[in-house]
């Protein structure tokens, strides 16, 4: 095998609502050696200067743009959380028709397409909208008393609420990529986690963490262990 076909796998990063590219910080010294590609929606971190975007598939189009433009023939596989999970499904359902094809997505924070029927967390008032940030867990009680502060991550967070809303992917394709969901034990949706396995032709496999909807940074090192053994098991699978 020449050198040039040992190219690094690219792990694709995609943040929950409100994230950035520097969301999974906390993960990176558990990840191993890939090749992290950070996205991130405009708006915010490295694209503030971008105007937000509020539809579910502006969004995934902008996510599958910055995807196809870090790819070079390499493997590549998928993490995300809460809205991520949602932007990657529809994403590699648009790579997969061009036939590029991740090894896998592993999703947290998310029980899948139709089993959250709350639309309207980008419609409430501003108490409402902070008692909404201290259920999900996550937000820093300072950040949510501080107005400052708070006037300018909350254009952000709507927005990116606004597109869970728009979502609608119960009905669309399934991909063929294996998938391996995890969600916190508190979250109320948790018992639902097996949905996704209706999302996905490939291998499913699925576990419940200890934890909010935040759960991942109590359980970086675990999470990185998923991320890296179900990418090898899938790459092996693949190859039989």
């Amino acid at each position: 095998m020449t050198q040039m076909n040992l190219k690094k796998p690219k792990l694709f990063l995609v943040p929950f609502a409100g994230g950035n590219c520097y969301s999974f910080q906390f993960l990176r010294p558990h990840i191993g050696a890939y090749d992290v590609v950070n996205l991130e929606l405009p708006g915010r971190g490295m694209r503030m200067t971008e105007p937000l975007i509020k539809t579910f598939e502006a969004a995934a189009q902008d996510m599958y743009k910055q995807v196809k433009q870090n790819l070079n023939s390499e493997p590549f596989f998928f993490y995300g959380h809460s809205l991520g999970t949602y932007l990657i499904l529809r994403v590699t359902q648009l790579l997969e028709a061009e036939n590029l094809h991740p090894k896998c997505l592993v999703l947290t924070g998310n029980a899948g397409p139709g089993t959250d029927h709350r639309k309207d967390r980008h419609l409430l008032g501003k108490e409402a909208f902070k008692n909404e940030l201290r259920k999900l867990g996550g937000f820093p009680e300072e950040l949510m008393e501080n107005e400052e502060m708070l006037a300018f991550f909350e254009p952000v967070l709507r927005s990116d609420f606004q597109i869970v809303s728009d979502c609608a992917l119960e009905h669309s394709s399934k991909v063929k990529a294996p998938i391996y969901a995890l969600m916190g034990s508190e979250e109320a949706l948790s018992p639902k986690l097996d949905n996704w396995g209706n999302y996905t032709e490939g291998r499913f496999e699925h576990e419940v963490l200890n934890g909010d909807h935040f759960f991942i940074h109590k359980h970086p090192q675990k999470l990185g262990a998923v991320i890296k053994n179900f990418y090898d098991q899938s790459t092996v699978l693949q190859t039989i």
